[in-house]
Formats: C-alpha cells, sequence, structure tokens
C-alpha cells in the first residue's frame, strides 16, 4: 500500500509502544483505511485541517490514544464529545474493541461520514448521536450514563465541564484533551469544579511524539451528581461560565 511507507508505519508504532500499546494486523489496517476515508471525504467537506500521512498519525491517531498515559480503557461506556471527524473516538474504539462508543459532535454531516467508518471497519457497540450537549444532557436516557466521557473540544474547561460531566454516572471520569499550559484555565475553573461536583485527579502535560507540541490530558473525577439546573442554556454558559 503505497501510503504505508516503511519509516512511517515504524514511526507509528514505535509511538504506540511508548503508550504500552501494540497494534494487530487487523488493528493497523482499520487505522490505514480510517486515514483513507479521512482524507478522501476531506476533499468535499472540511473535516480536518491536517491531512499529510504522518501528520495525522502524530496530531490525530497518536494524540487520541495518549489517553492510555493515564487511564487504562478495558469495557467502560465511552462518550466522546465535540468527536468531530472522530477523534479521540475511533482511535480509542480501534485499539480497545470492547467498549461501549457514542460519537456525540453538533454536525449530521460528520457523523454521517463517522457512520460510514463504524460501518467500513466493522466496529461494533459504536454508534452516532446528532445534536446539542445541553439537551442530551439533561435527557435521563443519556444524562449520569457514562462511565467517561472523552472530548478534544476546543473551549475553555469551565465550559467544556458544564458540556460534558452530565453525561459522567457519579464516580466516573472525565477526560478533557488540551494544548499547551493550562495552569490559567485550572484556576479560572475552580468554581466550576465546586457546583459540578467534580475534582481533578490527575494533570499529565508532555510533548506529543513526533510534534514540538505541548499537551495536556486532565482527569476529572466526577465526586456527586450533577445538580438539576446544569447544563444551562449555551447562551448563558458562553456569557457567563462558572
Amino acid at each position: 500500500m503505497e501510503l504505508m511507507r516503511h519509516s512511517d508505519t515504524e514511526f507509528f508504532l514505535k509511538s504506540l509502544s511508548e503508550l504500552g500499546i501494540e497494534l494487530s494486523e487487523l488493528q493497523l489496517e482499520q487505522f490505514l483505511i480510517y486515514y483513507e476515508m479521512l482524507t478522501e471525504k476531506n476533499k468535499v467537506m472540511n473535516l480536518t485541517a491536517i491531512t499529510e500521512y504522518k501528520e495525522v498519525i502524530s496530531k490525530h491517531f497518536v494524540d487520541s490514544l495518549t489517553l492510555a498515559r493515564i487511564y487504562k480503557l478495558t469495557n467502560e461506556k465511552v462518550i466522546d464529545l465535540g468527536t468531530g471527524a472522530g477523534f479521540p473516538g475511533i482511535p480509542l474504539k480501534i485499539v480497545y474493541p470492547d467498549i461501549e462508543l457514542i460519537l456525540f459532535d453538533s454536525l449530521k454531516k460528520r457523523l454521517n461520514f463517522l457512520d460510514e467508518v463504524i460501518e467500513k471497519l466493522n466496529l461494533p457497540k459504536t454508534s452516532t448521536l446528532h445534536g446539542r450537549a445541553e439537551d442530551y444532557g439533561r435527557d435521563i436516557k443519556y444524562r449520569e450514563k457514562y462511565d467517561l466521557c472523552v472530548s478534544r473540544a476546543v473551549a475553555r474547561l469551565p465550559v467544556l465541564l458544564e458540556f460534558c460531566t452530565p453525561f459522567v454516572k457519579k464516580g466516573g471520569y472525565f477526560i478533557s484533551y488540551k494544548s499547551g499550559n493550562i495552569d490559567e484555565e485550572i484556576n479560572a475553573s475552580q468554581n466550576a469544579l465546586n457546583k459540578l461536583k467534580t475534582e481533578i485527579s490527575s494533570k499529565d502535560t508532555f510533548i506529543l511524539p513526533g510534534t514540538d507540541m505541548q499537551r495536556t490530558l486532565l482527569l476529572l473525577k466526577k465526586l456527586d451528581n450533577t445538580p438539576k439546573q446544569y447544563p444551562r442554556s449555551p447562551v448563558k454558559i458562553e456569557k457567563s461560565p462558572l
């Protein structure tokens, strides 16, 4: 396969081995198919600004899987909020096939693409959900039903906390993928953490393999049920964050 240049494969496998992840031939093939589908669909709709093979590997695939640095996935019920082109959800599902995964996004076109990916890669217990987080976060079918919520969405932490934590069951976790130094964001989130009954369990800052990008993973534990007034409307969340 032309895309599968030896050096690039080695870079991918080496980066994952540093995370304690080994891929089977099937999993490697699934990543390749995903890459091909992503770049092909990207020609007709905006899924990602990153399309060069090695960059997709490092900035999307490996980045998604850095979760292994702070959390050991087994068979959890997971929701990926603001999944976009499927990150981090699809890479996590490929590597951890026993998880039950919902890919949530507000743009139906993206989810139509992800439905194609799910079918092509034959990913069981994986589905897409279209809508707004503030609506589904109040729906008893989804509210506090997940062991883990993950999000690479670009928003400040107080905003993400209000959108994401309502989906997490008491005792479950929210993992936020962040760029650069986020100490200021953490300091600005103390009120949100208190009101949303959540605490920071760990913070892991590192350089993403193959790049000079600083990344931070925040592992947040939900200590108690989300108070019923949250999440508020998007206007309130954006205008006056907790």
